[in-house]
């Protein structure tokens, strides 16, 4: 008798025809099988057992032919009953019912989802990265979104003599953003090869003390959100309230007050029709309006497209603690108006940010003390979210490379792959220095230094993934000492690929007058490294954002306009069923208290290493974010985090660690401090409501969602 033939090929749903693969078969009934008998090996054989019965049914009846993915689903189903596996029939049954709702579901947003992403995800890219039509229809998929932007991107490779050719590079910048390893800033993804073309994420613009220079700024502001960045501004060098206007004899309003204009302005602008608009407010600690300044966001509702932080300075910071007497100043004279108990002030500001989360710090000499390019100028503000220090009118572009891909599995192990990783940053760095090469500035004096110094910022995201893929507990000092050694190796792979590129390309022009000329180190970017809140893009990359913790294991997630969908972290889902643990009533416990400590089916080695942000002392945060500064020449952006009980006095032991740490910034989020949060707990946290929900595209970090870029 001849041997059966299995089918060589199999047809898709959208028509299309691949090659069988048994193994998926066997991983579709698995999961049904472990969720009936709960344990992994009693599975493994029932999957093996009626993978070979279908296999052989196929054979019988489509020789010669080619079947439909719905033909080989049916006969799992009648393997399975016909085996006597009928509750395992069942699971299977409500497995395809679920693949087949999450597909109508993507269907109903008008997508194509040709990478296998989540509904949540697939909304998000609907909402801000998909071109549309006309007619506001999706007219691309995910993977052809990536082939955009790579496309686009690798033109610069024509203003250089290379020994790549660009579809080469293009394709290898297609590849790590298909893979999902890499992910540029949203603008990037939102306008590269479309007619806004402006690719940066941030800008720092400057603010003068005259009518003209504040509304245009103004102006520069509205342009800026419009093509999709976020804008930066220190205010410090208006004039105080009440001072002399001497073209009117009348009294200046002050700086707080001009920013209401600027809030105002924002919160008409939805950035290139997808997103709203984002600032960082700045004054200096030594302002004669500094009270009015830190106090700005207590009254409900102020400032709500803006981040507030306080310029301070060692000088400050030391009157602070010696509990001496510090000189405000007037901008307009140079001259001290009156003289104030620095923790007096400081008092103020740790008191408001406990009650808002606002103001955070900006400490300027540590951020001056790293300036690449001092004889340009000094730094006096940064972008929305604290990570980008700034010279007036700089833009710079960023990227974040997922961590979660890069851990290999060994025969006994799972060990870092640090030479996948290092190629991948040499890839990232290019990329990042073609979109300087082909952006479409939105201001001639945008373009101008941006172009002389060609900062850009390759950071991370995914890292609380990789620590738990490595069987590291984020509160630990060995997560600090690796997050050290991690990005120690990330800066110096990016400072070779820079000086590479200068090889090829050149220096940045401004490269005379930076630090890196004394040192002969011959870079292409004055800045290589930035941490930024990865927002958006961590949850179309599919891991945590940027290096914050997780924020939750199970939790539910409003979608779709009010639907809402149960998510369990994927790799605490894999650990639980490879340990014959995994229990729906477990999960479900867990999104009720939104941790695993107190949970008592978990066992101890899962709870070390599965921990989430309100796990983790606020001390064990600042470490991390400390870790991660200590090897990146921009600055690092992490809320910090902190339960609705914490104190005033955690607030400021906060502060003062992080100037101590030698942070270049520090912002914190009291838990329930304000009404609108992205996040939300359950009835233990004294929240009103079931289970832990997060928004569509929150993905850790600040609860307010302003701090999310």
């Amino acid at each position: 008798m001849a041997k059966a033939i299995m089918p060589a090929r199999v047809q898709k749903r959208d028509g299309s025809i691949v090659n069988f693969n048994k193994a998926k078969i066997r991983n579709a009934v698995g999961k049904a099988a472990f969720e009936v008998l709960g344990q992994k090996e009693k599975a493994e054989a029932v999957s093996r057992r009626v993978t070979d019965a279908v296999v052989k049914k196929l054979c019988q009846e489509y020789k010669g032919k080619i079947p439909h993915i719905e033909n080989i689903q049916d006969a799992v189903e009648a393997v399975l009953m016909n085996e006597g596996y009928n509750h395992i029939a069942k699971s299977y049954i409500l497995y395809r019912e679920k693949h087949s709702q999450l597909r109508f579901a993507k269907s109903a947003l008008g997508l194509v989802d040709d990478l296998k992403l989540s509904v949540n995800t697939m909304e998000v890219l609907k909402r801000r990265y998909l071109l549309k039509d006309e007619n506001q229809n999706i007219i691309e998929t995910p993977s052809e979104l990536f082939r955009r932007v790579a496309s686009h991107v690798a033109k610069a490779e024509d203003n250089f003599k290379s020994v790549f050719k660009r579809e080469d590079i293009e394709e290898r910048f297609y590849q790590i953003m298909d893979s999902l390893q890499f992910m540029p800033n949203s603008p990037t993804l939102m306008n590269a090869g479309t007619s806004f073309g402006q690719l940066s994420a941030c800008f720092v613009i400057p603010v003068e003390d005259s009518i003209e220079g504040i509304f245009e700024a103004l102006g520069n502001m509205a342009r800026i959100h419009q093509s999709g960045g976020g804008t930066g501004f220190s205010f410090s060098k208006l004039r105080p309230k009440s001072d002399i206007v001497h073209s009117t004899k009348g009294q200046a309003s002050g700086p707080v007050s001009f920013m209401s204009i600027f809030d105002r302005a924002t919160a008409v602008i939805v950035q290139g029709g997808r997103r709203r608009g984002a600032n960082m407010g700045i004054l200096r600690c030594d302002h004669p309006d500094i009270i009015d300044f830190i106090e700005a966001k207590i009254e409900s509702g102020r400032f709500s497209n803006f981040n507030l932080s306080v310029g301070v300075t060692d000088k400050f910071m030391r009157a602070v603690k010696e509990n001496k007497e510090f000189a405000l100043i007037n901008p307009r004279t140079g001259k001290a108006v009156k003289k104030i108990n620095a923790r007096a002030i400081f008092d103020l500001i740790t008191n408001a940010a406990w009650r808002t989360g606002d103001p955070g710090l900006v400490f300027l000499d540590e951020i001056n003390r790293h300036n690449p390019t001092p004889k340009i100028g000094q730094i006096e503000a940064t972008n929305p979210c604290g990570e980008l220090p700034l010279l007036p009118y700089e833009s710079c572009n960023l990227a974040s490379i997922n961590l979660a891909k890069f851990v290999k599995q060994t025969q006994n192990s799972k060990l870092v792959n640090w030479q996948k990783l290092a190629e991948t940053i040499q890839w990232s760095i290019r990329f990042l220095d073609n979109v300087v090469e082909v952006n479409n500035y939105p201001l001639e004096q945008i373009k101008q230094i941006t172009l002389a110094n060609r900062k850009i910022g390759l950071g991370v995201m995914g890292f609380a993934d990789m620590l738990i893929l490595l069987g590291i507990p984020y509160n630990s000092k060995e997560a600090i000492d690796f997050a050290k050694r991690l990005m120690r190796f990330i800066h110096r792979e990016s400072i070779k690929a820079s000086a590479a590129l200068a090889k090829e390309r050149g220096v940045f022009p401004n490269f005379a007058k930076s630090v890196y000329a004394k040192k002969n180190l011959r870079l292409r970017n004055a800045t290589v490294n930035t941490i930024a809140p990865t927002g958006t893009i961590s949850i179309i990359a599919g891991c945590s954002s940027g290096i914050e913790p997780l924020f939750a294991i199970s939790f539910v997630r409003n979608v779709l306009s009010g639907t809402r969908l149960f998510e369990t972290n994927p790799l605490f889902e894999a650990i639980t069923q490879n340990k014959n643990i995994y229990d729906k009533e477990v999960l479900a416990e867990i999104a009720r208290q939104g941790s695993l400590q107190k949970i008592k089916q978990i066992p101890k080695d899962i709870k070390r290493v599965f921990v989430t942000a309100f796990d983790i002392k606020p001390r064990e945060h600042v470490l991390i974010q400390s870790a991660f500064q200590k090897y990146t020449d921009n600055a690092v952006s992490k809320t910090i985090n902190l339960p609705s009980d914490a104190t005033v006095e955690d607030v400021k032991n906060i502060y003062l660690l992080a100037h101590k740490l030698k942070c270049k910034g520090i912002t914190i989020y009291r838990y329930g401090s304000k009404a609108e949060q992205v996040l939300s707990f359950s009835h233990s946290a004294g929240i009103s409501s079931e289970l832990v929900t997060a928004s569509a595209e929150y993905s850790g970090g600040c609860v307010t969602g302003t701090c999310v870029f």
